[in-house]
């Protein structure tokens, strides 16, 4: 996993697939995502060489359900102790409770989905407990007030959480950055594609200088432009 500062308080952690972002507010954490099974001592050790303990983090935001996001979320709770926040659609499956519906690929998404496959760990997560519901608008206590935003259609309860006080937008996977050459592009493997972008339109109405997606390095200057530019081609 490599660790990289963004910010003076933001770090993104990197995984072979996914990646995750950790946000500091003084001496309290949040982690925003946390990697695939296995992760979550991988991201203990990452947090305590940053010099703090992993009970520094006090929440887990969840952008939505697919094991490259939730699968070290079960192991790094029971590690730190944080408590655990997902959109109130995802919740279930985040906690086991029901299975995920299947991603709905566009013809050309099946041999990139088949490559990546290759790459994800063996097994089954160890579910989180409790698992907090969280809906469009609610403010979360970091950040300076994290604005909870539905963003459906890569999955029924995807979210993006915007740090109006610091121009910081975290997209999940309704927006991502190319591997090929580092563009900001629309989610792929989406449930309903029509319904990501009007989402993806939606963040693009954003004040965002800093742009955090849940695959590709993000945009950490003119992020609104980006995602408007995006927007008014997809």
């Amino acid at each position: 996993m490599d660790v990289i500062e963004l910010l003076p308080r933001l770090h993104l952690l990197r995984f072979p697939v996914g990646q995750a972002y950790l946000w500091r507010d003084d001496d309290e954490l949040t982690l925003v995502d946390t990697g695939t099974i296995g992760a979550g001592p991988a991201i203990a050790d990452a947090i305590t060489a940053l010099g703090h303990a992993p009970s520094d983090v006090r929440r887990i935001v969840l952008t939505h359900f697919h094991e490259d996001h939730v699968g070290g979320a079960g192991e790094f709770a029971a590690l730190s102790g944080a408590e655990v926040l997902a959109h109130h659609l995802d919740a279930p499956v985040v906690r086991g409770e029901l299975p995920g519906p299947r991603h709905r690929f566009e013809d050309w998404e099946l041999p990139i989905h088949l490559e990546v496959s290759k790459h994800l760990p063996q097994g089954t997560p160890v579910p989180p407990a409790p698992v907090t519901d969280v809906s469009d608008g609610e403010v979360l206590d970091f950040g300076g007030g994290a604005r909870v935003l539905h963003v459906p259609g890569h999955t029924d309860g995807s979210i993006a959480l915007f740090l109006p006080a610091e121009g910081v937008l975290f997209t999940g996977d309704t927006v991502a950055a190319s591997p090929a050459d580092g563009s900001v592009i629309p989610g792929v493997f989406n449930l309903d594609r029509p319904q990501l972008l009007a989402s993806l339109r939606r963040l693009a109405e954003l004040d965002a200088e800093v742009a955090c997606f849940g695959h590709g390095d993000p945009v950490l200057s003119g992020a609104a432009a980006a995602l408007r530019e995006v927007a008014a081609t997809a």
